[in-house]
Parts: structure tokens; sequence; C-alpha cells
């Protein structure tokens, strides 16, 4: 049986159905942000931007950019009713001091343990964009990274240990990918879950790692 990856969209759904009711949740730059669009409507899940912002809703409608409301990567947002602004220092005190339940990162590498690295390939002309990543991956109580499984050149981008500079140590959670949800452990990987028609033998294959498969009963 073939199976298909999950578009980003669908990827971006997968992560939104984990996020509990009231959490207050940083949705990192790029894919991450697609986040915000797929978030149950009966949960109240209160978003946060680095720049300086609680309380982001969706993407604007095209036409209704205002480029006075953006988030992190500059990408024009909207402001829920009861959304605030305030100071990037204090922006960054609720990331460091333990005040976000989740936030949700892209990588360069994730490591079986939940090494992150996500700012630099330590490539010459590559370059080096830590921004919050290290606030975030430390100050956050769960960091969870959505990502692809595989490079452009098919190698796995979760491995035994990162070869990239780190960005934060045994501090992922999970990994949402267009393949499968990985839970990191002190242990290893578990599984959480893999898109329909791919073995564990092939998602053990294509990551070059024994993941584990969870007991039933964690999902209750």
């Amino acid at each position: 049986m073939t199976y298909q990856r999950r578009t980003k969209d669908q990827l971006a759904q997968r992560v939104a159905r984990d996020i509990h009711d009231g959490a207050y949740v940083n949705l990192g730059i790029g894919m991450p942000t697609l986040v915000a669009n797929h978030l149950p409507a009966d949960i109240e899940v209160i978003l946060h931007s680095e720049n300086g912002i609680l309380g982001v809703g969706p993407a604007p409608a095209a036409g209704e950019e205002d480029y006075d409301i953006i988030n992190a990567g500059k990408q024009p947002v909207t402001l829920l009713p009861g959304g605030a602004f305030f100071h990037h220092a204090d922006s960054f005190a609720m990331m460091r001091g333990g005040h976000l339940d989740i936030c949700v990162l892209g990588a360069f590498q994730v490591s079986a343990t939940g090494d992150l690295a996500n700012w630099h390939t330590g490539e010459k002309d590559a370059i080096p964009a830590v921004g919050g990543a290290m606030d975030l991956a430390i100050g956050a109580r769960q960091t969870w990274v959505m990502m692809d499984l595989l490079t452009r050149k098919g190698e796995s981008k979760v491995v035994a240990n990162c070869s990239y500079p780190l960005t934060g140590i045994a501090c992922v959670k999970r990994i949402y990918c267009d393949l499968a949800t990985l839970e990191c452990t002190a242990d290893g990987l578990k599984l959480i879950d893999a898109v329909e028609g791919l073995s564990h033998a092939e998602l053990e294959q294509l990551v070059g790692l024994p993941i584990a498969a969870r007991p039933l009963e964690q999902y209750s």
C-alpha cells in the first residue's frame, strides 16, 4: 500500500489538534504559523508572538492586511478581541519565565532524545538566524517541532545526534512531520502516529533509528 505525505495544511491541522484549551502558544517563523488557521473554534488558545503580541488571530484575508500588525516573521496577522501589544523585553520575559505552555518551531535537525538544531547549518554561506529560538526552546513548558521528515537529499532530519549547532538540549517533546508524529524521550523515539499506508518498519528505515510503539492506553 502506498502512502501520501501530509500537506503543510494537513500537518498544521494535526498540530492544532493536540493544543489544549486555554493554552498560551508561540508559533515559530515559517510553517508553524499555519497552525493559527486550524485551531478548533470551540476552544480558546492564546497565541503569542515574540515581537510583542498576545492574542494573535488567523492570517488576514487577501486585501485586508495591516502591516502595522505583524508577527515575528514580518507577516501580517490579525488581533483577536482582548489582544495586546507590549515591549519586546516583556515578550522575552514571558518566553524565558516559563509562561508559555507550548512553542512550535521549525528545525534543521532533531535528535532522538530531543536536542534541537534550528538556527544555523554551519555552512559557510548560511546566514545564522537564532532569533528567539533558544529562549522559546528552553522557556516553554513543551517544545514541539514541525517540519518535513526528510531533506531535499532524502536524508532524515531526525538523527541520533545533531551535527548542526544546537539551539537547545533535550528540549523537544514531540516532532510533527509530513509522515509521522514522534515523541522524543530519554530512551529515544516513540511513535504517536504515522500516515496511512506507511508501516512501522518503513518509517524506521527512513529515519534510520529504532522507534518504539507507545502502548494503546496512552492515547485514551
